[in-house]
């Protein structure tokens, strides 16, 4: 269900944006992130970290957007909010006991069932840190090069899609490497 929850601001968005319009759109993804925050709050008792992050780049930018009239603004919300996660994943390195990664794919693969060596969990981490780095960048590159829809469609689907495969193949690797370790070696 959370899963969900955190998609909908984003369908919210593509759906308003092929029946009204960007400027439409961006006032409703505003809308979508303060209910999802409320939603947050009333089932959690808190609100995640990411979800913060991310709905004030969506007020910061989105309000300048539709003050100024200008797409440039909502445009450069997804590489600023990659490039901070990249930044927090590299601050990562020094600060806490373990990186974002070890405690992001750790919860996922069930905690203490996986043993990673910790030089592993840093290198993974630095490539978090390039692959964030990287999908800003190429969120950039689509915006300012190619049609509004296409950036639209792009930052809909492609962006999170480009997430799903990147943690997929990391939780994949993670486990198959796992069972290898506890696998007992043939005897000859």
């Amino acid at each position: 269900m959370q899963a969900l929850l955190e998609f909908a601001p984003l369908v919210a968005f593509f759906v308003a944006y092929r029946v009204w319009g960007l400027y439409t759109a961006t006032a409703v993804l505003m809308a979508a992130m303060a209910i999802l925050l409320v939603v947050d709050y009333v089932r959690l008792r808190r609100i995640p970290a990411m979800h913060t992050l991310s709905a004030v780049l969506v007020f910061l930018f989105g309000t300048a957007t539709l003050i100024l009239h200008d797409l440039r603004f909502i445009q450069w919300k997804p590489t600023v909010f990659f490039w901070l996660a990249s930044i927090a994943f590299l601050a990562s390195h020094w600060i806490g006991r373990q990186t974002l990664t070890q405690r992001l794919l750790s919860a996922a693969l069930g905690g203490e069932e996986i043993r990673v060596v910790e030089s592993t969990w840093k290198r993974l981490n630095l490539l978090w840190v390039v692959f964030y780095a990287l999908l800003g960048a190429l969120n950039l590159l689509v915006a300012f090069n190619f049609s509004e829809h296409l950036w639209v469609t792009f930052k809909v689907i492609g962006l999170p899609v480009a997430n799903l495969v990147f943690v997929g193949a990391q939780v994949a690797w993670l486990v198959r490497r796992s069972a290898a370790s506890v696998e007992p070696s043939p005897q000859s």
